[in-house]
Parts: structure tokens; C-alpha cells; sequence
């Protein structure tokens, strides 16, 4: 087998790349967080009530999540921009006249390319699963204690319902390690009626509040008391559907095994619809990492200018392309979730539009021009 040894151009080639991907990496990296996660958080502190801190700790544990995604965008705009640089100032002409070719020149940059292809799966596999567990149980954690103050007596605390409006109504004479004293309920979430309840303790929980030894009270709208009822044990359930907030993060809290094992033993369980949804985000699990290696395939033909082109065209060509690329991503996905392509097809049809078409312009530019 033949040794390779790393030439000067390879040196030049790669120093280059790698800054730019580290450029290109942050600044996506930004963006996605400066769009989704800032409205995300803000979602989190309106309409749960989460504290800012926990909410803050939420989204910075995203991070992994966010930067497998934009690695590929990363690598992208670095191989478009560093071989249009290359070609832009003729020293792409200047190698290949020189005996260098096209492929031999793209070697350091699909080496790179696979390299962080294992990267993001690593991070994919083990970091993800890990940072979006612990977001999990930190928020389960902030809507359990309903951002009540902990060792404060004598204050009272609201409850919206989804339309941000009241829909009870609490006085709390004691909160301390978790638990309720001398809590007064004025409870509008049933139309008509108001109800009061009295307890002298309770505590808290993501799904409800639950009350221990008092009295609920029923009034119509004109004010008289229509019931009294004594109870030992009470549960008053809020808004939130925690069961959709679990199953939408089931899949990035587990790796492709754990989550491929949760598949065949919950299939018989779950909504077909979900089964699929889930299928396509296990294949999405090594899809997405591999799309960092293949989408170079298609960047370095799109990043060589024609002869005594005079306008850099590298950061058009990585917009379009990333969009293109994600615009398919979210179509294929739909699709596979809703039955119409198999999961498989659902997660690698991306993938394999990318690898044909760069196959295609790669040859093109390599051996035909």
C-alpha cells in the first residue's frame, strides 16, 4: 500500500479549513441559539413559571445537541469558501497544471471530513443523550417546585392557564423543603363555579398540586355555597401535558442502541404514527453525523469558479446548499413520519441526494473540465 505523505499544499489546505470551519461552527452555532433556544426560554420562564437560572441551564445543555447540527454547516462553508479561494486566485489552476489533482487536492479536506463525522456521532451517541437528560430532570425538577420560594411565609402565587390567564389563585402561609402549610385555593378553572379550597398542608408536583386534610368549598356565580365536602387527599391537576414534553425529548435522551431496545419492546404501545417518528430519529442518529463527510463531496465542484471569474460566489453557494439541505431533511422527515417513506429512506434520502448529485459534479470537475 502505498504511503501519503502530507505535502505543503496539504498544510496550506488544511490550516485554512480548519479556520474557517471553527469560524462557521460558532457563528451557526450562534444563530441557532440567538433564534430557537432564546424563544425556547422564553417559552420556559412565561409558561411554566421556570426560574431564569434553570431555564439558562436548560438551553446551554442543548449545546451539544445544536453543534452536531452545525458542524456539517461548518465544514460546508469552509470547504466552499477555502477551494474558492484557491480557485478565485488561481492556485487551484497553478496545482493542477502542476501534476496535482483535484482528488489528491480534496484528500486533506475529506480526511477532516470524516474525522468529524466520527466526532459528531461520539457527541451524538454519548454527550447528547447525557445533556438532554439532565435538561430533562432539571426542568421536572423547576415545575415540581412551581418557582415557589423556598422559606418564605405569607405570600401568594398565580396560576395561568394556556390562554395567560388566572386560573388560580394560591395563599401559602409557609413553604419550606417542599412542603405546604395553610394553603388557600381560590380555584377558577371551572366555568360557572368557584371553588376554595383550605389545607393545612401540601406539596407540589410537575402534574398537579396535592393537598392533605381540608375542606373544599363550591360557589355559584352569585356567590352562594353550593357544596362543602371534607377530604383527607386532594389533587388539583394543571395545564401542563408533561406526557407530550417526554415523548417529543424520548428520543435525544437515549443512544441508537437504547433508543433502537425502547422501539421493539414499546412498538405494541404507542401510536404507529410515534413508532415512525421514533424509527426515523434512530436512523437520523448516524444519517446526521455521516452528513459531514458527503456534504464535502458536493462543496468543493460548487466552490471552483469557471476561467477569469471575478465575484466570490463560495458564501452563496453554502447558503443555498445548507438551506436546500435542510429543506429536504424536513420534508423527508415529515414523510417518514407520516407513514408515506419508509423510516430508513425518511432519514438517509438527504444523504444519498447529496452523495449523488457531488459524485456527479465532483466528476465532472475532476476528469471532465
Amino acid at each position: 500500500m502505498k504511503k501519503i505523505n502530507l505535502t505543503l499544499t496539504d498544510k496550506y489546505i488544511t490550516k485554512q479549513l480548519i479556520e474557517t470551519f471553527l469560524l462557521g461552527v460558532v457563528v451557526f452555532t450562534s444563530l441557532m441559539f440567538a433564534s430557537d433556544q432564546f424563544l425556547y426560554l422564553v417559552k420556559q420562564i412565561s409558561a411554566y413559571g421556570i426560574p431564569f437560572s434553570t431555564a439558562i441551564k436548560t438551553v446551554i445543555l442543548q449545546l451539544p445537541y445544536i453543534i452536531v447540527f452545525t458542524i456539517p454547516m461548518g465544514i460546508l462553508l469552509a470547504t466552499i469558501l477555502t477551494f474558492n479561494k484557491l480557485s478565485t486566485n488561481s492556485e487551484l489552476t497553478i496545482m493542477r497544471a502542476c501534476g496535482i489533482s483535484l482528488m489528491r487536492l480534496a484528500l486533506p479536506v475529506l480526511i477532516i471530513s470524516f474525522s468529524l463525522a466520527i466526532f459528531s456521532f461520539v457527541v451524538n451517541e454519548f454527550i447528547v443523550p447525557a445533556a438532554n437528560m439532565k435538561a430533562k430532570n432539571l426542568m421536572m425538577e423547576a415545575l415540581a417546585q412551581k418557582n415557589l420560594p423556598d422559606g418564605k411565609s405569607n405570600f401568594s402565587f398565580q396560576e395561568l392557564d394556556e390562554n395567560k390567564q388566572i386560573k388560580r389563585l394560591f395563599y401559602i402561609n409557609n413553604y419550606e423543603h417542599k412542603k405546604l402549610e395553610g394553603v388557600t385555593v381560590l380555584d377558577l378553572s371551572k366555568p360557572d363555579v368557584i371553588q376554595v379550597v383550605q389545607s393545612k398542608y401540601g406539596s407540589t408536583n410537575p402534574s398537579y398540586w396535592g393537598f392533605d386534610e381540608g375542606a373544599i368549598y363550591t360557589i355559584s356565580s352569585s356567590g352562594k355555597v353550593m357544596n362543602t365536602a371534607v377530604f383527607n387527599n386532594l389533587k388539583l391537576y394543571n395545564n401542563l401535558n408533561l406526557s407530550e414534553m417526554q415523548k417529543d425529548h424520548k428520543a435525544r435522551e437515549l443512544n441508537f442502541f437504547d433508543l433502537a431496545k425502547y422501539i421493539k419492546t414499546k412498538a405494541k404501545e404507542i401510536e404507529p404514527q410515534q413508532v415512525a417518528l421514533l424509527k426515523v430519529m434512530l436512523y437520523e442518529k448516524i444519517a446526521l453525523p455521516i452528513t459531514s463527510f458527503l456534504i464535502v463531496i458536493i462543496g468543493i465542484p460548487l466552490a471552483i469558479s469557471p476561467p477569469r471569474a471575478k465575484v466570490n460566489r463560495g458564501l452563496l453557494f453554502s447558503i443555498i446548499v445548507i438551506f436546500c439541505y435542510y429543506i429536504i431533511r424536513a420534508v423527508s422527515s415529515s414523510l417518514g413520519e407520516a407513514q408515506i417513506l419508509e423510516p430508513f429512506i425518511a432519514a438517509w434520502l438527504p444523504n444519498f441526494i447529496v452523495l449523488a448529485l457531488g459524485t456527479f459534479l465532483f466528476y465532472r470537475k475532476a476528469y471532465l473540465v
